[in-house]
């Protein structure tokens, strides 16, 4: 990318010291996200340009992600500072520090503390985080903002259903309208399934014929490896989400992945209703206006969700090259040899992870980590699409070392059956993780990642 239109000639001289300054805190950074120790001092090098609107960066969340001592749980022993500076490498003092807002220093020592903080596993039933989490969700107007800041390091499983209606927006944050208001959407759904879904085949055309034909092979794949998702009832439920969704929404309509972009929202739900683990959990005696009230939840969540990345599904799906393109351009200045490698054996992005931003990584990790996942997804909001890059550089990076020993053939294989079967609270959480302290140092410099 051509930076002289805003620049101008003076900034030439520092382009190297400065590209030197900002690879230095790279290799700092890639040491602290591969399990080593974290450095006492992280510089994080920015030029003082304007910012334009291009590379990775598209809009930023309305709202600031933040990682407390308390809501980390930390003890006492892992509770160390990270002292950050931010370095003008266009001054002749090289010592001088700029005099940044403190809430952006805060921003990015708290998310290097995070990276340590981690290691804790999860911590939304911390009991701290409960207290807040209760306190945001007991007034008659939900605050948003505080309720994104929240759930993005996770959401207590059993206050998981009522708070992702409010992030996606389907449920009202006012406490007065929202009985009425999910009532009134229920109602609507199950008037879309009998208009779209419960007619017989002469009813419709031969495109619909076909897409019902594909929706009902997909099924039974959705999530093989989880027997509840086997079950008749949850495969017609699905079917019946899934359908009604693909004729309201035309443009794209169904698209194979979609599919797996239900489940999460179909677990949460009926946990409402359904106690233990999923493995014992069974349809056949919950009350059929149960669980049309918990579809027609799943239907409107995932409408909610795809609303945000609509050019993701449609022809082509031209949302996933894009993020696919910026993720291997984030890959190549955070890790250049892993990068090198990858290209030099001819190995393209499209052929791993245009899955991953398919099925948002539904089908890469243990189902029983995605809740959690997804927790993060949803606090994200409408900047979901954008941070995606990062978690999956986050995620792809977990293998660096590995995959440089690795040529075309095994690279493939690997990269299609990853080692996660094992993988655990921690190993996600060191993966968002990752993704806010990158998201922290490109998210206002996207001239360094444009080439």
């Amino acid at each position: 990318m051509n930076n002289n239109n805003s620049h101008g000639e003076e900034d030439q001289p520092n382009k190297e010291s400065l590209d030197s300054g900002f690879n230095q805190t790279l290799k700092n950074v890639q040491g602290l996200l591969k399990g080593r120790n974290i450095p006492g001092k992280l510089l994080l090098t920015r030029r003082p340009d304007p910012l334009d609107d291009s590379g990775l960066q598209e809009q930023s969340p309305s709202y600031q992600r933040s990682f407390s001592q308390n809501d980390a749980g930390t003890s006492d022993d892992m509770n160390k500072t990270v002292e950050v500076g931010i370095r003008n490498t266009n001054n002749s003092d090289s010592n001088t520090t700029v005099n940044k807002p403190r809430s952006s220093t805060l921003k990015i020592e708290n998310a290097a503390n995070e990276v340590q903080n981690s290691q804790m596993g999860t911590r939304a039933t911390d009991s701290a985080r409960v207290t807040k989490f209760s306190r945001e969700l007991s007034g008659q107007t939900v605050i948003l903002e505080r309720l994104r800041e929240l759930s993005w390091s996770g959401v207590p499983p059993y206050m998981r259903p009522g708070v992702w209606r409010l992030l996606l927006g389907y449920a009202p944050s006012n406490s007065d309208r929202r009985e009425g208001a999910l009532r009134r959407k229920r109602v609507e759904y199950l008037d879309c399934v009998a208009q779209f879904y419960e007619i017989p085949d002469t009813e419709r055309s031969a495109d619909e014929i076909s897409m019902l034909r594909q929706i009902s092979v997909d099924c039974p794949r959705t999530v093989p490896d989880v027997a509840f998702f086997q079950q008749a009832q949850v495969q017609k439920s699905l079917a019946r989400i899934l359908y009604t969704w693909a004729i309201r929404h035309p443009a794209s309509g169904y698209v194979q992945g979609i599919n797996d972009l239900v489940t999460p929202f179909l677990v949460v739900f009926l946990s409402e209703y359904l106690e233990g683990s999923i493995d014992s959990w069974s349809l056949s005696d919950m009350p059929s206006e149960k669980i049309s009230d918990i579809e027609a939840d799943c239907y409107w969540c995932l409408s909610k969700l795809l609303d945000g990345m609509q050019d993701h599904y449609t022809f082509a799906q031209p949302g996933i090259q894009r993020l696919v393109f910026k993720l291997k351009e984030l890959v190549r200045r955070i890790d250049e040899p892993v990068s090198r490698h990858m290209e030099d054996q001819g190995l393209e992005y499209l052929q791993f992870a245009f899955r991953w931003f398919n099925c948002l990584l539904i089908r890469e990790i243990p189902f029983h980590l995605v809740n959690r996942l997804w927790d993060t997804y949803l606090a994200e909001g409408d900047a979901l699409p954008d941070f995606l890059v990062y978690i999956f550089a986050s995620f792809l990076l977990t293998w660096s070392d590995e995959l440089q020993k690795l040529d075309f053939q095994e690279m493939v294989m690997f990269l299609q059956h990853l080692p996660t079967q094992n993988w655990t609270y921690q190993e996600l959480e060191t993966v968002l993780s990752r993704a806010y302290v990158w998201h922290s140092m490109f998210n206002k410099s996207p001239s360094h990642l444009a080439s």
